[in-house]
């Protein structure tokens, strides 16, 4: 008896320290990004990744004392990249849902901004609300919460999705959509270049909570806990010291924190 005694407890303590031995030690993360959804992170042409998305990443990296390596990946292969351990964590406005909840972790919210509906100038749709739309052809990038509430919630309009958020605004901005759903953000940063100056904001949309969630949170593997505590100190550090406020300027002229 004695000796199954001894046995468990060896066994019971080489788990234990095997465990801390092979805990990982965070110096270098690599997040993944889109590159391709301004103002939070796009690619410049001589192919840097420049944004809101961006530089808060890079101000997380800091305070956790840890090397930042950006990795671009299509918006539909985000979280199947995550997990498969392309790199560590997805900083990529992505809003924080129960679906997704369900494959990655999630830190708190980096960012809260709400939808909105982008028309022609000359359209006659007044609002953003399911009737406002009832027979138009309205594009939404796919995979995202605005391609599912297109879906739940404008019922009678025809949805056109698209792999990226350019491909819907060259679609709309040529006449081959009534209007398209994104963040008010992402929005309103086009309308005011010469490619967005066809259309105008119809109206924002309510957010939906199962839909789109409580904001932009940096997605994580769910294995890696000590990581999301990391990024959840950091995102407070940030918050607490000015650094964010600061960033937050340089893309915007009203706190995208949100309540």
């Amino acid at each position: 008896m004695r000796i199954l005694k001894r046995l468990a407890l060896a066994a019971t303590m080489a788990a234990l320290f095997g465990g801390i031995a092979e805990a990982k030690e965070w110096t270098k993360v690599r997040i993944g990004t889109e590159g391709a959804y301004p103002p939070f992170n796009e690619l410049t042409p001589d192919n840097q990744l420049v944004g809101f998305d961006i530089d808060v990443a890079k101000a997380l990296c800091e305070k956790m004392k840890v090397e930042c390596e950006f990795v671009t990946q299509d918006w539909d292969g985000m979280i199947p990249a995550l997990l498969a351990g392309k790199y560590d964590a997805i900083i990529a406005s992505m809003s924080i849902t129960p679906e997704r909840a369900e494959k990655v972790a999630f830190t708190g919210k980096y960012y809260n901004t709400p939808p909105a509906l982008a028309v022609p100038k000359d359209s006659a749709i007044q609002g953003a609300d399911p009737e406002d739309v009832a027979g138009k052809a309205i594009g939404a990038q796919s995979s995202t919460t605005h391609s599912r509430y297109v879906e739940q919630y404008y019922k009678d309009a025809q949805l056109k999705m698209y792999p990226t958020a350019d491909e819907y605004k060259l679609d709309l901005q040529n006449g081959r959509l009534d209007g398209a759903v994104d963040d008010v953000v992402v929005l309103s940063e086009w309308l005011d270049t010469p490619d967005g100056a066809c259309c105008k904001i119809a109206g924002t949309i309510t957010p939906v909570e199962e839909i789109h969630g409580e904001g932009a949170g940096i997605a994580i593997r769910k294995e890696d806990t000590d990581l999301v505590a990391m990024f959840n100190k950091a995102i407070e550090e940030i918050r607490a010291d000015g650094s964010y406020q600061t960033i937050n300027e340089k893309y915007f002229d009203f706190d995208v924190y949100g309540d």
